[in-house]
């Protein structure tokens, strides 16, 4: 399964800190919200959630050259997935591959979930 997805907010945005605990900030419920949409639109049904174990394969198009860190930007796609209900949960990932894209005007994430397999037993 292949899915495009919106530039995600860094981890360091995701969160909020309030007097009820931390919560999911404005712009980390707002990428959740547009990127089940595009989840949705682009397999034009409601997802049957994977059950097995998955790789997955992560490109970043950021939507400028500021400086970043690759691994800040997982934990709002890999939520955003589970709400969506691509699978039942992220920690069914056994296998990640993340990696920077080019510059894309307004950025973009493109994400491929296969079936895990094992390289050694």
């Amino acid at each position: 399964m292949k899915l495009t997805l919106p530039f995600p907010p860094t981890v360091n945005t995701y969160w909020r800190n309030t007097s009820k605990g931390v919560l999911i900030s404005a712009s980390g419920r707002s990428f959740r919200s547009n990127a089940i949409g595009n989840i949705m639109e682009q397999l034009k049904r409601a997802p049957q959630p994977i059950t097995v174990h998955v790789a997955v394969t992560v490109i970043l198009y950021p939507p400028d050259n500021r400086p970043r860190d690759l691994d800040n930007y997982l934990k709002a796609a890999f939520d955003s997935l589970t709400h969506a209900g691509i699978w039942m949960d992220d920690k069914q990932i056994k296998r990640l591959l993340v990696e920077w894209g080019p510059i894309t005007k307004k950025g973009k994430t493109e994400i491929t979930i296969t079936e895990y397999q094992a390289v050694a037993a």
